[in-house]
């Protein structure tokens, strides 16, 4: 697509479900997307299984972005993100993992990509509703658009995946990538523990303050006494 892009284009553009008939077309996007080929069976997935959220993004009648997600269980997630999420968290909660997201060239910067990620928002809320907890993906390190544009919308960055990717025989880096929803957090280092502690006694009053100190040094002659 060569034509020039109005500043009102999103104001145009459309949102429906990716179907078996935009095989051809979303494999071309991807190819000029991403640099990861997928096989057949991925594009008949993401086109035809409801399992997939499959959002196409269309401008007079092209597709010109998409966004696929799939909602899982936390025990589904592949073994180097399982602790994406605290352990305090049931086994059936759920998590929305970003398989891909991208917007046609002529289009970025026109809102496209966050229509479709806020679109994917509205489908948890709707669909998983308070018990999907974190939204994540994987992305190269080398790859400064996507990092930027998910740091710019509060995601925060994770894991470093050393030879993650495989990009024509070459192994490449990746990040994973998390925005936390609903209440969902990772697990608590010792770091956190301390802020959590700190937040809570400049959160008493003096007097609360006052007789903690007291009941504390109460303890300490009682102790002595012993």
């Amino acid at each position: 697509m060569t034509e020039e892009v109005p500043p009102s284009a999103l104001t145009d553009v459309n949102l429906r479900l990716l179907c078996h008939d935009d095989i051809d077309t979303v494999k071309q996007l991807c190819g000029d997307w991403f640099p990861i080929e997928y096989p057949d069976s991925w594009y008949r997935d993401i086109t035809s299984n409801k399992k997939f959220f499959s959002l196409a993004a269309t401008y007079r009648g092209s597709i010109v972005g998409m966004i696929v997600a799939e909602i899982k269980s936390r025990t589904k997630v592949h073994k180097e993100d399982g602790d994406i999420l605290a352990s305090s968290f049931p086994v059936d909660t759920q998590v929305a993992y970003i398989l891909s997201l991208g917007v046609v060239k002529e289009f970025r910067k026109h809102g496209i990509g966050s229509l479709l990620l806020e679109s994917l928002k509205d489908h948890i809320s709707t669909t998983a509703q308070d018990h999907c907890k974190a939204i994540y993906l994987h992305v190269l390190t080398t790859n400064n658009t996507a990092i930027n544009f998910y740091e710019n919308r509060d995601f925060k960055q994770h894991h470093y995946l050393p030879y993650y990717y495989s990009i024509r025989g070459v192994l490449k880096d990746g990040f994973t990538y998390v925005l936390y929803i609903n209440g969902g957090h990772p697990p608590w280092t010792i770091f956190d523990y301390l802020q959590h502690i700190g937040s809570t006694l400049a959160s008493l009053s003096p007097v609360a303050l006052s007789i903690a100190g007291q009941c504390d040094c109460i303890g300490r002659c009682i102790n002595k006494a012993k």
